[in-house]
């Protein structure tokens, strides 16, 4: 699989001009799967506005978000905030996921972090749950940033039959080294490729470290070349990443931690 990673800086508050740069992206290189940050189409510091910027179903930018991976005969992964359907008012922190038949689903943020510089417990809804999508032949698992820290979030994903974890963040440069060593443990322990891209630039003072990058079944890193995309800011990079899935269930035979940890009985109350 084909894939292309987009570490790039979003236009604060300006879903439209984020959606213009993400279809012109998308258009610049061929790929299986585009992938773009934790909240790209709207910012991460928006405070108060992520309500109306927000998308929903039949919405304009969802419509475009739908229309681009149906041209690009391709699936697309971006972060944006989305109004939760059951409660006016409330919004996730999601992952969006367009596939080339014209759907258009979502997994909110589990774990939403409030500390430090991080407000997201004031403007966000968590969710409990996460769901694996199909991608062709393949079922990949979908994770925002601080999720990756919670092993339990990872696993689930994995027994439900996820052989691809894609992660989207918008992690500061602070968080740089932790991601390092949590990721490649992430795809080692639950024997499966995974994704991980990060944004960059400055919003509000606060610092975001890139860092995107890929690693097989055993947590290797895979070469990433990069994918020829004209007016980048010198923090930005696009790269393109093969990934070969069909290595995922010969390793897990030969680590299985999948098996294992499902064989087990439930431990007493």
């Amino acid at each position: 699989m084909r894939i292309l990673l987009a570490q790039l800086a979003p236009r604060k508050g300006d879903v439209d001009s984020n959606l213009a740069r993400l279809r012109k992206v998308v258009g610049a290189a061929r790929a299986d799967l585009y992938v773009f940050p934790e909240l790209f189409l709207s910012g991460y510091s928006v405070g108060d506005a992520f309500p109306k910027l927000a998308l929903a179903p039949g919405a304009p930018a969802w419509t475009a978000l739908q229309r681009t991976a149906v041209d690009a005969s391709a699936a697309v992964v971006v972060g944006g905030p989305v109004l939760v359907p059951e409660r006016a008012g409330e919004v996730y922190n999601a992952v969006l996921f367009a596939t080339p038949d014209g759907a258009v689903t979502y997994q909110a943020k589990r774990f939403l972090p409030t500390y430090g510089p991080f407000e997201e417990g004031s403007h966000f809804t968590p969710t409990a749950e996460s769901r694996v999508r199909p991608l062709g032949p393949h079922r990949l698992g979908l994770e925002i940033c601080y999720d990756a820290f919670f092993p339990e979030v990872s696993r689930e994903l994995a027994l439900g039959g996820a052989d691809l974890l894609v992660v989207v963040s918008a992690a500061p440069v602070t968080s740089s080294r932790l991601f390092e060593r949590v990721l490649p443990a992430r795809a080692v322990e639950n024997a499966l490729a995974l994704l991980y891209v990060n944004r960059v630039g400055v919003e509000d003072g606060l610092v975001f470290g890139g860092g995107s990058g890929a690693w097989d079944a055993r947590g290797e890193p895979r070469p990433l070349e990069p994918a020829g995309v004209a007016g980048l800011a010198p923090e930005e990079l696009v790269v393109l990443v093969d990934l070969d899935l069909t290595d995922v269930p010969r390793w897990r035979r030969f680590r299985p931690t999948l098996r294992d940890v499902s064989s087990r009985p439930p431990a007493a109350p």
